[in-house]
């Protein structure tokens, strides 16, 4: 576990597994499949930690789901996290480092998202901090002819719903964990803790939890004509951090905000899609 409380099912290797005789193994998906293995040797000889890897399209045919060669991978450094969150604890919702190969329009693609969506999203004016963090993103994706997402459209809060409750952070947590993991259609991918760092200087950030996880089904199914929604819409990830009032805000991203940031348009799953989480969160922080 690094300094940031890094706390992760090891997941990645597993689901691989449990889909692989029921990929396909068409060319696509091979040329997915390698630069995926790229992006993850590109990561450890980086020093960087991995928090998942996942298999979009793998997860969602054991499911019975179709979808295209998608598949994400989360990695972390706590020491680029940390500034950028001092900044703004609400760009946890999009840290640490994420990328994403896929396939689309009949090729293989590669994508991240870069300092330029977490400047315009969150309103960061710390230049220093997200050139360090394009920095040690560049160094990954240098050699495989990868692009940061398109930040057209995108604009200060973008694409994010946001929840209020009198519960804390820790309260707040358990209840939304046990809730989505009740969900017999939803796979865990972890955790990660931001401020769980002892040493001084982190101990001034607010309380911030990152909750992972995703349904295969209605996430593939969503996914289907979006696959570049993977790189941040799914796996779901829920931000947990102090309000002001002692109690704690729950944030979340908008699926169709983002398939239309991605494509232009959404269609009527992610917005069902949305529905389903707001009302499990709800439920869960009353």
């Amino acid at each position: 576990m690094n300094g940031f409380g890094l706390k992760c099912a090891v997941v990645g290797a597993v689901l691989s597994a449990l889909g692989a005789n029921m990929a396909s193994t068409s060319p696509l998906q091979i040329t997915v499949d390698k630069n995926h293995m790229a992006i993850q040797n590109a990561v450890d000889a980086a020093g960087f930690e991995i928090v998942t890897s996942i298999d979009h399209a793998r997860i969602a045919a054991a499911e019975g789901v179709e979808m295209p060669p998608s598949r994400v991978i989360i990695f972390s450094d706590p020491e680029v996290n940390e500034p950028i969150l001092r900044e703004n604890i609400r760009t946890g919702l999009d840290l640490p480092f994420r990328a994403l190969s896929y396939a689309q329009d009949g090729s293989a693609q590669v994508i991240f998202t870069g300092s330029d969506f977490l400047q315009m999203r969150h309103g960061l004016t710390d230049i220093s901090a997200l050139e360090d963090f394009e920095q040690k993103l560049n160094g990954v994706a240098e050699n495989l002819n990868a692009v940061a997402a398109s930040i057209n459209g995108l604009t200060r809060g973008y694409g994010i719903f946001e929840l209020k409750s009198k519960l804390s952070v820790p309260e707040a947590v358990t209840n939304l964990t046990e809730i989505v993991k009740a969900q017999d259609d939803t796979i865990w991918f972890g955790e990660i803790d931001f401020p769980e760092d002892p040493s001084e200087k982190c101990a001034k950030l607010p309380k911030a939890v990152l909750l992972l996880f995703g349904g295969p089904a209605p996430g593939g199914l969503a996914m289907a004509g979006f696959p570049a929604i993977g790189l941040d819409a799914f796996c779901q990830k829920l931000l947990v951090y102090a309000g002001e009032d002692g109690g704690s805000v729950v944030i979340f991203n908008d699926i169709a905000a983002l398939a239309e940031l991605h494509y232009g348009a959404s269609t009527k799953s992610h917005h069902l899609l949305n529905e389903r989480l707001t009302a499990t969160f709800v439920k869960a922080i009353q």
